[in-house]
């Protein structure tokens, strides 16, 4: 019964491939959310959308987020909206006082619809609507998921990391600003020099999220900083998966990284960019899914496959291979 933790768009690309290798009735994933923000007053979910997009079949799968064939009428007519204003093109952040005012789960992370900087779809956005509908009516971000989980006939079950706000703030020479306006909006251009998790220290694991740790853990090909680092900063998930069997798949071939800003981010909290690095940045990991090119040398059980996932058989080989890890240690 594997519980796999998704960030970004490596471990959907591996979801995609699970079903042959495992039962999907019997698998759970626990999405990061500290890549959140409320836009325009609506509350965005980037990892666990892409979970319910991939299960579903639904997902874009040439850019890995966002729905498939979506139309953006809506988006279209704010960016022109925008611009008849006269307004600057970068990500607006509410004021100070709004920022923790209000919904609690949207604190540190309200922006302005104008400009929308995040590209969303019409049927991607009737998804945000509804969620922040069920919040309004004081479901958790728990409860939500899983309203949004059946709606779209999910047979893995979704989690969010916690009910409680987490956002990922990235500190740079352009100033600090939420992970979603560096990576998207600024291309991650800025340099880095920290990364922080504000609200981990008040926020809390569920205990859904908790019990679901209880068993073997595989982590897709992940950014260690920000598609894990949320997680790993709530109080009891660092020694839930200590205590647990925990397979990994690097996002880097040696110091060469699939894609995404795992790189940079990882320099910055003081890690080698390369499967090393996110060795050692991942000391709980029993074993290791490698690349048949990485010839790094890790002192745990490691499992080499072409690791590079572009098609559904891609992630199927890549998914056999955790199994095989699991088993190794």
């Amino acid at each position: 019964m594997p519980t796999v933790l998704a960030g970004g768009t490596g471990t959907p690309k591996l979801l995609w491939g699970t079903d042959p290798v495992f039962d999907p009735e019997t698998v759970t994933v626990i999405a990061n959310t500290g890549d959140d923000v409320e836009l325009g007053g609506l509350f965005v979910c980037p990892d666990i959308d892409s979970v319910l997009y991939g299960r579903s079949d639904r997902l874009d799968r040439e850019r890995w987020w966002g729905q498939a064939d979506d139309t953006a009428t809506t988006n279209t007519e704010l960016a022109a909206l925008t611009e008849a204003l006269d307004r600057e093109a970068d990500p607006r952040y509410l004021p100070e006082t709004v920022q923790t005012a209000g919904r609690d789960l949207a604190r540190f992370r309200r922006f302005s619809a104008a400009p929308e900087f995040l590209h969303i779809g019409d049927r991607d956005r009737a998804v945000h609507l509804l969620r922040t509908s069920l919040l309004d009516e004081g479901h958790s971000l728990t409860a939500a998921t899983q309203k949004l989980a059946t709606a779209f006939d999910l047979s893995v079950s979704v989690l969010p990391m916690s009910d409680d706000p987490v956002a990922t703030i990235v500190h740079t020479s352009a100033g600090e600003m939420h992970f979603q306006e560096f990576w998207v909006a600024r291309g991650g251009e800025p340099t880095v020099s920290e990364v922080e998790f504000r609200g981990a220290s008040a926020a809390e694991p569920t205990q859904a999220v908790l019990d679901a740790l209880t068993e073997p853990v595989i982590i897709g090909p992940a950014n260690p900083i920000t598609s894990l680092g949320p997680m790993l900063a709530l109080d009891g998930v660092p020694a839930a998966l200590s205590d647990t069997t925990v397979v990994a798949v690097s996002p880097f071939v040696e110091d060469q990284v699939f894609s995404g800003p795992a790189a940079k981010l990882m320099r910055s909290e003081g890690y080698e960019a390369s499967t090393a690095g996110v060795a050692a940045a991942l000391p709980f990991v029993d074993a290791f899914v490698l690349d048949t090119a990485d010839g790094t040398t890790l002192e745990r059980p490691t499992i080499r496959t072409d690791s590079k996932i572009e098609t559904k058989a891609d992630a199927t080989r890549v998914a056999r291979a955790t199994k095989t890890a699991l088993e190794a240690v």
